[in-house]
């Protein structure tokens, strides 16, 4: 029997009354559960537990054989206060759990990666004003527990940014994944943002969008089979 510390990434329906929810764990990485919610407020399975990037504490009995696996108990690890009423942070919480599913979705177990994922979560809850830039912050320091953090250091007015390799570049690659010039710049100015310093950089909804497309396609460069993120469209109207 397994108790540990889980993060809610996607639930869908799952034949009659049933969900399937994927989750990345502390002690098991991904794990797909198959739950039955609750029909009263009162019991145990409630189906407010498996929205997006709610924190819990599961139990469960583990079968590696088994793709699916069956929840024995339930809970909040940390109540949300304000994620689940605030409709920037909920577009936020759906576009960041489709993407870091596909992030982590053959990710082994990894529990500095849980843990900066579950205090991420934590932060936004707990910040109440200046967290446009949250997803972009998240997103390049998630970078680093993957092992393909690029090498953001050299940088130097005029050159280019090597998508291919992770490094900035003073002529230009002979493959075609690199940033001109003015996307390097774009780069090494937005990449050093932190949860703490991040509302003192002012981005125009042009300037965010692209760093984020920058972002995204990185990613897709680096990790195999990387898809496009449906999401997307809804944050890039609210921000």
């Amino acid at each position: 029997m397994i108790k540990t510390k889980a993060i809610v990434l996607h639930a869908f329906k799952f034949g009659e009354g049933k969900l399937m929810v994927e989750m990345f764990t502390q002690k098991r990485g991904c794990v797909t559960f198959v739950v039955r919610p609750s029909a009263s407020p009162k019991g145990a399975m409630k189906k407010q537990y498996f929205q997006p990037f709610t924190l819990l504490e599961v139990e469960f009995d583990y079968r590696p054989k088994n793709d699916l696996q069956h929840l024995k108990s339930v809970g909040l690890a940390v109540p949300l206060a304000s994620i689940p009423f605030d409709a920037y942070k909920l577009s936020i919480t759906l576009f960041l759990s489709e993407f870091t599913l596909h992030v982590v979705h053959h990710e082994p177990v990894n529990e500095p990666l849980f843990d900066y994922l579950f205090h991420s979560i934590e932060w936004l809850d707990s910040c109440d004003h200046n967290f446009a830039n949250f997803h972009l912050v998240y997103m390049i320091h998630l970078l680093r527990f993957l092992g393909v953090y690029p090498n953001l250091d050299d940088y130097v007015s005029g050159c280019y940014f090597d998508m291919r390799n992770g490094c900035y570049v003073r002529t230009l690659p002979l493959h075609g994944q690199f940033l001109p010039v003015e996307d390097a710049a774009l780069v090494a100015t937005f990449s050093r943002m932190d949860y703490a310093n991040m509302h003192l950089f002012k981005l125009s909804r042009a300037e965010r969008n692209r760093f984020c497309d920058i972002v995204l396609h990185y990613y897709a460069l680096h990790l195999p089979k990387f898809p496009e993120i449906k999401s997307l469209a809804v944050l890039r109207d609210l921000f």
